[in-house]
């Protein structure tokens, strides 16, 4: 995929918010008409297709070598489920959430087939450590031992998984990518339909989700309440040489940071910046994509469980991201 000030899109890409708003407008009118909202749904997902997937798919081996360390509430989240839980991460990226908690079993999918080509490298990774331990000391056949990870394409809007099936799900910096509310709420929709549902005395399967936040006055990049909440945010793909320099200068210095607001190496930048990742400004061979993204103000995403039918557990703010456990009730103490 070329850069994305050359790549076609059904909508303009100078501004998110007026390409948003046209999706939007698109799909009342088409509601109000009482016809399905085919044509503004093939738009939006047109639009996503240049301003999400394909970019993805671009930027994918980049992408991944900047995403090598969970965060830590993520990870908490994952170990504190019950030894045999059987989970989804949906939107994986190359899988680094997926052996985190070896006591249970996860299926991770996500749209670009390039970050899933990643993802199953790490399941065979991570069983050929896990056949190690199995056999260490053992005598045993360590060719033959199993790991509890698997990776698949998918669609968000439409996830291929059995319904009310899985004990957990996480979705971490995904659904902020959905170009209009209905379909981010639609995607929250997916997360808890693949859940256990709550029963009288006993909790149903918890749903883990993760949003960039606007609210960000502390922060480098200026976002913050009263501005725009639909951007596109650029990453700038270095050369390979310069790849390397910058892999190395985040595992010898820790320089891309690990905390959630820079996702393991993800910084957004300021509306100004032109550079996906600090100190790293683009040449003039870099080429440069436009991601698309939908920052949350304070509440946006407790409001999408509700109206996606969830329950919302617990909720918080946590280094410019908002978060949420959902569950589709009743919750008990």
């Amino acid at each position: 995929m070329a850069a994305s000030s050359t790549t076609p899109s059904a909508l303009p890409s100078t501004s998110a918010a007026d390409a948003v708003a046209r999706l939007t407008a698109k799909a009342d009118e088409e509601a109000g008409a009482g016809a399905a909202s085919v044509t503004a749904e093939a738009e939006a997902e047109a639009y996503e297709r240049t301003h999400v997937h394909g970019v993805y798919e671009a930027i994918a081996p980049h992408f991944s070598a900047t995403r090598y360390k969970p965060w830590p509430a993520v990870a908490s989240f994952l170990r504190a489920q019950p030894r045999g839980a059987i989970g989804l991460d949906v939107g994986c990226g190359n899988g680094k959430y997926l052996g985190v908690n070896p006591d249970v079993f996860m299926v991770g999918s996500d749209r670009s087939p390039s970050l899933i080509a990643l993802a199953r490298s790490r399941c065979k990774q991570l069983q050929f450590q896990q056949g190690l331990a199995a056999g260490a000391g053992t005598g045993g056949d360590v060719g033959g031992a199993a790991v509890g990870t698997d990776v698949l394409v998918a669609d968000g809007l439409s996830l291929p998984f059995r319904e009310r099936a899985a004990d957990f799900v996480i979705c971490v910096a995904v659904i902020h990518h959905m170009s209009t509310r209905a379909r981010r709420q639609d995607a929250i929709r997916q997360l808890l339909r693949c859940v256990q549902p709550g029963e009288a005395g006993r909790n149903g399967g918890r749903v883990l989700v993760y949003v960039w936040a606007l609210e960000q006055a502390t922060s480098r990049r200026g976002w913050d309440k009263g501005g725009e909440q639909d951007l596109l945010v650029p990453w700038v793909l270095k050369s390979q040489q310069k790849q390397r320099r910058e892999q190395k200068g985040i595992r010898d210095h820790g320089a891309v940071g690990d905390t959630p607001g820079s996702k393991s190496g993800d910084r957004p930048p300021s509306p100004a910046a032109t550079s996906a990742e600090p100190g790293a400004g683009p040449s003039q061979t870099d080429p440069v994509f436009q991601r698309y993204y939908h920052l949350y103000r304070e509440g946006e995403l407790e409001e999408d469980v509700l109206a996606a039918g969830g329950v919302v557990v617990s909720s918080g703010y946590e280094k410019d991201n908002w978060w949420v456990v959902a569950a589709n009730g009743p919750v008990h103490p």
